[in-house]
């Protein structure tokens, strides 16, 4: 009777890691200021590497840039992104974006130091632009969430009739977001 308790009370005892990814909700300004660059363009490369060790993987997209809302990292910028898949292995992060060639998006990237950018706030950081075929309209999806200071709309999750910004709507937001935070310095 007494090993048995012995032995669960080890078990008990031994430390346990346990990871998780917490999502902390962020709206358009904060992802703007909090940006060291803010990129629209095209996705040309996505691929998957081990980290060091073979103990995860990372995936490395490449985008080609159209414009820059905020900064500039040359005509193409390669950001890393948590998870992928290398060969019969996958790696899923929670809330992290998956890419692939061809997408148009627009990118809220951090970074420290000279390491290789990231997207802020994991799939929070991506916009993806799609194109109308009938009307040839230009539009920015999931829409942006503003904060209070910016034209104020009351939105509805899942609301079905919520317009979508046009890529100019929402590069003009940007800017103006950038305009006042410069303006209050």
């Amino acid at each position: 009777m007494i090993r048995p308790t012995v032995a669960c009370l080890l078990v008990a005892a031994l430390p346990i890691v346990v990871n998780a990814t917490v999502l902390v909700p962020t709206d358009l300004t904060e992802l703007t200021k909090d940006a060291s660059a803010i990129v629209h363009g095209r996705v040309v490369d996505v691929r998957a590497a081990w980290l060091e060790g073979r103990r995860a993987i990372e995936t490395y997209v490449t985008v080609a840039a159209a414009t820059y809302l905020k900064g500039d990292l040359g005509a193409s910028v390669t950001l890393r992104v948590p998870g992928g898949r290398m060969g019969a292995y996958r790696s899923f992060i929670v809330g992290a974006p998956v890419f692939n060639v061809g997408d148009e998006v627009v990118l809220f990237l951090g970074s420290q130091g000279p390491s290789v950018p990231y997207v802020l706030g994991l799939s929070q950081g991506v916009y993806r632009v799609r194109t109308d075929r009938e009307s040839g309209r230009r539009t920015v999806i999931p829409p942006a969430l503003i904060s209070p200071d910016v034209d104020a709309v009351r939105l509805v999750r899942g609301d079905p009739n919520r317009p979508a910004p046009t890529l100019e709507r929402f590069a003009a937001d940007v800017r103006a977001i950038l305009a006042r935070k410069t303006g209050a310095r």
